[in-house]
């Protein structure tokens, strides 16, 4: 069992964060096809390309689901449900950082930031349930090895 009064603490999420980000850019590069990247944004549905201003996004973040987490499994093993596939995507830059740690669900209550943001609710909801089955499903996995 893990101390489930410990502090967040990022580091072990962020070093893996940065391997995530990397793979994931050569995937886009491979699917532009011409040496740019090419991304579908997770809550607009609309394409991305290199040079437009995007970020990397944990859709539950890393915060939330360390502070789920932090009683079962260690800061490694919450890295790795952090980074899980289902979890990271790719946002325009001025909705992750309108969004910061807010859950999505909350952000989107106001429904100017849906307006302002262009926010396609069918890529919103599938990014989300998509995001919780991953992290689910890798928590499950590490458990099970317990």
């Amino acid at each position: 069992m893990q101390n489930p009064n410990r502090p967040y603490h990022r580091k072990e999420i962020d070093l893996l964060f940065t391997k995530v980000k990397a793979q994931m850019h050569q995937q886009a590069l491979t699917r532009g096809g011409d040496g740019i990247a090419l991304y579908t944004d997770c809550y607009t549905g609309e394409t991305l390309r290199g040079g437009d201003r995007y970020d990397y996004e944990h859709i539950r973040s890393s915060e939330d689901v360390f502070m789920t987490y932090r009683d079962r499994l260690t800061n490694a093993e919450i890295a790795q449900v952090v980074n899980c596939p289902e979890n990271v995507a790719v946002t325009l830059r001025t909705i992750n950082q309108s969004k910061g740690k807010m859950r999505m669900e909350d952000w989107m209550a106001n429904l100017r930031h849906i307006l302002n943001h262009k926010i396609d609710l069918i890529s919103t909801n599938k990014s989300l349930v998509n995001a919780d089955k991953g992290i689910k499903y890798k928590v499950d996995k590490i458990l099970s090895k317990l």
